[in-house]
């Protein structure tokens, strides 16, 4: 079996069970509490682990990138994690996690790796009512309800580039999305993104798009606020089509992720038949086609305004 068909049946095993796999590492002591916290990142958004490689510094860099390193043949940018969450490594960045994020490969330097551990999505919840700073988005419970109990703060990948690298992350242009979408009258799109970064940009497009939205943070959030819809419906003898054009999920979610998401709406014989979308950062072989595998209807990666109008256009007119 090859490597990337490994990797599909791993991630099929995972999503099936609403589940995924996080990386756990610290970034040094926290400015205001002075401890070592645990940060998380999803595997499957990591390429490799490495002691720190030679990096080489660039004039007039924003002060969050350390430099510019050379991995296995590609150049790519080192962003001082610790610097951007208000960290200070008490040992130096020894390690380097290479990763493969909204169609770029950067490399974050941290303090330690610690370990890799597996996850119900349900362990994860939005940080977004009680955390202030937009570079964590949700918290993992780890081994709740004993001794070993762990909080995990999960960074939020996409506001860290966009503040880091906004050019790689253009703001949308109205100009730049096409034609408005056709829409059947009185119906609207529902979204699930955890990210408020993203949220922001999904508005910005539908909006330019001409697409009403209900914007929802988690697969969760916007599960129930289909079977509410679909409900409701019902009870006035009209279906979920006369309500909703289109769903737009996140693959990474707290609660509920949207490879889950998907197969409950294509389970559900009220919404089976509506468009599903996958829009995510998460990219290559294994995750797209595991797309296919969940029953979505299309998928296309993170940011791009004008590739994201296409696809909704294409999905609406099947």
């Amino acid at each position: 079996m090859s490597s990337s068909m490994r990797d599909i049946d791993e991630r099929t095993n995972l999503t099936n069970n609403n589940q995924f796999e996080l990386l756990l590492f610290r970034l040094g002591d926290a400015e205001h509490s002075g401890q070592s916290e645990l940060f998380g990142i999803n595997v499957f958004k990591v390429r490799e682990i490495l002691v720190m490689p030679p990096v080489t510094t660039v004039v007039g860099a924003d002060p969050s990138i350390l430099g510019m390193a050379d991995i296995r043949g590609q150049v790519i940018p080192v962003i001082d994690l610790p610097r951007m969450v208000g960290c200070k490594p008490a040992n130096g960045l020894g390690i380097l996690l290479v990763t493969e994020y909204a169609r770029s490969t950067q490399g974050f330097a941290v303090e330690a790796v610690e370990e890799i551990v597996r996850l119900e999505w349900n362990q994860v919840h939005s940080a977004e009512a009680s955390v202030q700073t937009g570079h964590v988005t949700s918290i993992a419970k780890l081994d709740a309800g004993t001794d070993q109990a762990r909080l995990v703060q999960v960074l939020d990948v996409e506001q860290i580039l966009r503040d880091v690298l906004p050019s790689r992350q253009p703001d949308v242009v109205p100009e730049s999305v096409g034609p408005q979408l056709t829409l059947p009258p009185g119906t609207k799109v529902i979204a699930a993104d955890d990210s408020a970064l993203a949220r922001g940009l999904i508005e910005q497009s539908l909006k330019a798009l001409g697409a009403p939205v209900l914007m929802t943070k988690s697969g969760k959030e916007a599960w129930e606020l289909l079977d509410s819809m679909a409900t409701e419906a019902a009870s006035k003898g009209r279906s979920i089509h006369d309500e909703v054009a289109l769903v737009l999920t996140d693959l990474e979610m707290p609660e509920m992720d949207g490879f889950t998401l998907t197969r409950r709406i294509k389970a559900d014989s009220r919404l089976k038949s509506l468009p599903v979308v996958i829009h995510s950062s998460l990219s290559g072989e294994a995750s797209e086609e595991h797309v296919r595998k969940v029953g979505a209807n299309a998928y296309v990666a993170k940011f791009v305004a004008k590739e994201l109008a296409e696809t909704l256009r294409s999905v609406l007119v099947h």
